[in-house]
């Protein structure tokens, strides 16, 4: 699949630097050429040894090496690439690269480069949100890197949350993805998915019957055309796609602050059943059973996520795709959400229970534009992802 194909990968120095002897061993495996570079700091975690038994090939470390700056200057080094992969990608390295520094060999070949950057991002949940370091990948961003998760998990510093390595078997796929010629090839695209949860209680919520399937299989068709895909999920029965950027929440206030920490995006496509309503004042402690008497829940509506991204100003996606979920009039109640929202499209379908489409295998979609309505028959969820990821290349093109 990737035969032929040269990465300049280079390490970074973190504790997620082991999982770069996997990705090593995965991509060889795939035909790839890996040429290694380790910063300083890598070499505290894994050792050039490992490293270069692995990738069958030297390991670069040192900009001022005479004998590496003679048969093959960092300059040439750079450009021989089909795509440089920086892996782990620590907050410090994320931050040189957004000040443009050429300090070390690593940062210098990355200033030099013309081939496409990806990085992949692994730190301290704290170092991950703090505004600096989303302030440096905005910038890297907006300079074209490609960017795989980080994934939400427990870290080697005993915390919790977002700013763990994704996985090799994810980057290889995102690798994949960027050296496979698509038509979605460098657009960076938002599908928000599954249901959310809205607490009642600590141990009681307000949710749907979503599974998460449609959206996972966008996602999935989306990267297969090229695209790099931000996942944002609630809590889905279905797992979420291998490659993309997940961020996984519960409730809908949850799911805006992380779809706007996603902007700026190519396309947004809001596939998940969000709430429309909340309990205003969830309890702190589990609610009794008391005889003869039931609690009041006092409801609020929860935040219009499609309706915000859609109606913003600066910083609006190209293209703004929502679902609506309808048990009558579809077409017409999908017509009037379009206007009153301002989204580019609507996907509407059938959820009657006796369509089985909620949570079930297949669906059966119209989509509403604003000069055109195309009404697809019932097929597998997967081939509407296809033929909808097929539409929105052609729009993007």
């Amino acid at each position: 699949m990737l035969a032929g194909k040269r990465i300049l990968l280079i390490i970074g120095g973190g504790i997620a630097a082991y999982k770069t002897l996997e990705l090593i061993r995965l991509l060889r495996g795939q035909g790839a050429h890996v040429t290694p570079v380790m910063t300083k700091a890598a070499g505290e975690f894994v050792t050039p040894l490992s490293v270069s038994a692995l990738a069958g090939e030297k390991v670069y470390t040192d900009l001022f090496d005479l004998t590496d700056e003679a048969e093959m200057g960092h300059i040439q080094l750079s450009r021989v690439a089909d795509l440089v992969v920086v892996a782990p990608a620590t907050a410090d390295l994320m931050a040189r690269m957004a000040g443009g520094h050429a300090n070390d060999m690593a940062t210098t070949l990355l200033m030099a480069t013309d081939t496409p950057v990806m990085i992949v991002p692994a730190m301290n949940v704290r170092m991950w949100e703090h505004p600096a370091t989303q302030r440096n990948l905005a910038t890297l961003i907006g300079d074209g890197i490609q960017v795989v998760g980080p994934n939400v998990g427990d870290m080697a510093c005993g915390e919790h949350g977002p700013g763990r390595m994704s996985e090799p078997a994810e980057i290889l796929e995102a690798i994949r993805r960027v050296l496979t010629a698509g038509p979605l090839a460098g657009k960076r695209i938002l599908v928000t998915s599954g249901p959310t949860h809205e607490p009642i209680d600590p141990v009681r919520y307000i949710a749907n019957r979503s599974s998460g399937a449609q959206g996972t299989a966008l996602a999935q068709a989306l990267m297969a055309l090229g695209a790099e895909v931000v996942f944002v999920t609630g809590p889905a029965s279905v797992a979420p796609p291998a490659g993309a950027q997940v961020i996984k929440v519960e409730t809908a206030a949850e799911m805006l602050t992380a779809v706007e920490g996603t902007l700026p995006v190519d396309a947004a496509v809001f596939a998940a059943a969000v709430a429309d309503w909340r309990v205003a004042s969830a309890s702190g402690q589990k609610i009794k059973k008391q005889a003869g008497k039931l609690p009041t829940l006092e409801f609020a509506e929860n935040p219009d996520i499609l309706a915000r991204v859609s109606q913003m100003g600066q910083g609006r996606p190209p293209l703004v795709v929502g679902f609506a979920a309808e048990t009558n009039d579809v077409i017409e109640n999908a017509t009037a959400k379009r206007a009153r929202k301002g989204c580019d499209w609507i996907v509407a379908n059938d959820v009657r229970p006796e369509t089985g489409i909620m949570g079930g295998t297949e669906n059966k979609v119209t989509i509403v534009r604003a000069d055109d309505v195309l009404d697809w028959p019932r097929m597998s969820k997967a081939e509407v992802s296809a033929k909808l990821a097929a539409e929105i290349a052609a729009a993007l093109a």
